[in-house]
């Protein structure tokens, strides 16, 4: 009988939320395929891992908008052993719509909607057949404010749209895979303590330590408790922070009351 330990790919994974949740998996026991741009950030967190944890750390350094990074990231997600995808990979170009850069605007959408779905499609068939599986697609709460004004809210229109796509995607997605034993989870986190906030997207912040962008945010630690405690409980949108699920509920009842009231309209 094998006994090969199940692996998380983790994009994302130089610092933030992907760091973090990377050294908690490590903690529990999970071998990790470490994804990110900047191959110094990787080294050192692999290393960490290894030492601190005893599992084994693989690092690959992609950058997912690319054709031929995405592909050879997607090669590793669709690995037989890969038994959690955690796609944490984000960039916000954020900026007035009509300013945006076309390579900047392209970029987010490589990164936002195009590698999160090839991974997931890499990943989730491997999943499926192992019978098991656990796949968390880091969005954001912005994925909920699209009619509210910038300032203090950044502006966010191909941000916002690209992190409403990934709550929909996943949330259709685990309305499909309701009955398998897979576990699908979208994360919404606000405001968090990373450097997020400190790039548009277009390069890494540079050097090899971490660093939280001015406007703090909650501590990453407290992301990752939120998504572990949600997959648990069998949620599927975890928002860290929101004690009381209703808002959620009322969400998915608005959206059945409009579907409802259009086909009557239509009739």
């Amino acid at each position: 009988m094998s006994t090969r330990r199940d692996t998380a790919l983790v994009t994302g994974a130089s610092s933030g939320i992907g760091a973090a949740y990377a050294r908690r998996l490590a903690v529990r026991g999970w071998d990790t395929v470490l994804v990110a741009r900047r191959a110094q950030r990787l080294d050192d967190l692999a290393q960490r891992l290894r030492e601190e944890t005893a599992t084994t750390v693989e690092t690959l350094v992609a950058d997912l908008s690319e054709p031929d990074d995405l592909a050879r990231v997607a090669r590793r997600a669709a690995g037989d052993d890969i038994g959690f995808l955690l796609n944490n990979a984000g960039i916000n170009g954020y900026g007035p719509f009509a300013g945006l850069e076309p390579e900047l605007m392209t970029k987010v959408l490589g990164v936002n909607v195009l590698a999160v779905t090839a991974l997931t499609r890499a990943a989730v068939p491997a999943m499926l057949e192992r019978g098991h599986g656990t796949l968390v697609n880091v969005a954001s709460q912005l994925a909920f404010a699209g009619a509210l004004p910038p300032h203090p809210l950044p502006e966010r229109a191909v941000y916002g749209g690209t992190k409403g796509y990934v709550v929909t995607f996943t949330r259709t997605l685990a309305a499909e895979l309701a009955g398998t034993p897979l576990r699908v989870q979208v994360l919404c986190p606000g405001l968090t303590a990373t450097e997020f906030h400190r790039s548009r997207g277009d390069e890494p912040v540079r050097g090899r330590e971490q660093s939280v962008h001015e406007e703090g945010g909650m501590p990453v630690d407290q992301v990752v408790d939120a998504s572990l405690a949600a997959l648990d409980a069998g949620e599927v949108v975890c928002v860290p922070g929101l004690e009381d699920p209703a808002p959620i509920t009322a969400l998915a009842e608005a959206e059945l009351a409009i579907r409802t009231a259009a086909r009557r309209g239509g009739g």
